[in-house]
């Protein structure tokens, strides 16, 4: 593996847990009441870190009832995962 491509897939893990991070800390500010991180947000750091934010979705037990996040995800996590297929086709 070039280095390149691991410093990509560093990039895209550290992305990942910067998602995750903004889940849990949305979950903790809504339990003690205090302000939250906008959903516009919490979808953009998905769209960058799509396991980090449904993994911090599903185990936070944050915004599953919210059509926005559970289909929205699962609608990105398809959408970037055909986009990567396309491109490795390409090569």
């Amino acid at each position: 593996m070039s280095e390149m491509y691991k410093y990509v897939l560093l990039i895209y893990v550290v992305l990942n847990f910067v998602s995750f991070a903004f889940f849990a800390a949305d979950k903790k500010k809504a339990i003690n009441n205090e302000w939250r991180i906008p959903e516009a947000t919490l979808i953009f750091v998905s769209v960058l870190g799509i396991f980090g934010g449904i993994l911090g979705m599903k185990l936070m037990h944050h915004k599953t009832k919210k059509p926005k996040f559970y289909i929205g995800l699962p609608a990105i996590f398809v959408i970037e995962l055909a986009a990567l297929i396309y491109v490795l086709i390409k090569l």
